[in-house]
């Protein structure tokens, strides 16, 4: 089809000029905003364990001198001879078991902050006759009585000297060792569980007598409940007597004063 010059100049001119128009309005306009991201919160970093403290072990200081000490299992004699030194009324040695002493003794050691400990490992006899209570308008007391079944094993209290005592145990520290470890602990050190021992005991409460009992089955039980779920150590402090406690809890602060003063931590 043929078109006139100035109908297809007309036609062109409104094309350009709608581009142009097209094209101003295109580039004056906002350009669309982007959709929003929407961000995640970042969890917060994973806290990392604190690691473990450094095990500490109450190692004691070696003695200057060199001792040479028997096997463990043929010590029994050597370790009475050397406790029989400490005392001088001698008939007070009448109160341990003569037979495996050490072992005995680091096992009662290792039981006494439990519920408790079993007698035959006992490295001292039982105290000579029962167990002695009395009653008040049917309430069970300990009787004061009771106390001087322990007379013997306080007189030995008293008479040892702590500071003569703990360089005995720490001249014999290799035979107590061998046995804990022998008793199941290879890679623990038994001066850490005598220190626990210690402030275990230590921590008994002094007892207001007379001290009332109960009788549930076959035993005499402590009947506040709070005395009854003490360890066996401390339920043995509190049954010997107020005044044998006070006496026995003295000569255990020297021990424990004098075993500080002859060791030190030890990182392991």
């Amino acid at each position: 089809m043929y078109m006139k010059t100035s109908t297809f100049g007309s036609i062109a001119a409104a094309v350009l000029l709608g581009g142009a128009i097209a094209a101003y309005f295109y580039f004056q306009q906002e350009p669309p905003k982007p959709e929003p991201v929407q961000i995640e919160e970042q969890a917060p970093p994973i806290a990392m364990p604190e690691p473990p403290a450094p095990v500490k072990r109450q190692v004691l200081d070696t003695p200057s001198e060199n001792t040479e000490l028997p096997q463990l299992e043929t010590s029994d004699s050597f370790i009475l001879d050397a406790l029989a030194d400490l005392v001088e009324n001698k008939s007070l040695m009448s109160i341990f078991r003569m037979e495996q002493l050490i072992h005995n003794f680091v096992a009662t050691v290792d039981n006494l902050p439990n519920e408790r400990a079993p007698m035959r490992t006992m490295p001292i006899a039982p105290a000579q006759g029962k167990f002695i209570m009395t009653e008040n308008e049917g309430t069970m007391l300990i009787s004061p009585k009771n106390k001087t079944r322990y007379a013997l094993y306080v007189k030995f209290a008293e008479e040892i000297d702590p500071k003569k005592l703990v360089e005995l145990y720490v001249r014999l520290y290799p035979l107590f060792q061998q046995s804990y470890e022998e008793l199941g602990y290879p890679d623990k050190y038994f001066n850490d569980r005598m220190m626990v021992v210690l402030d275990n005991l230590l921590a008994a409460p002094e007892i207001k007598e007379p001290v009332k009992l109960v009788q549930p089955k076959y035993y005499y039980l402590y009947a506040d409940p709070d005395l009854e779920a003490r360890s066996v150590g401390q339920r043995i402090l509190m049954r010997i007597g107020s005044d044998n406690e006070m006496i026995i809890k003295t000569k255990l602060k020297e021990i424990k004063q004098e075993l500080i003063l002859r060791m030190h931590e030890k990182e392991i």
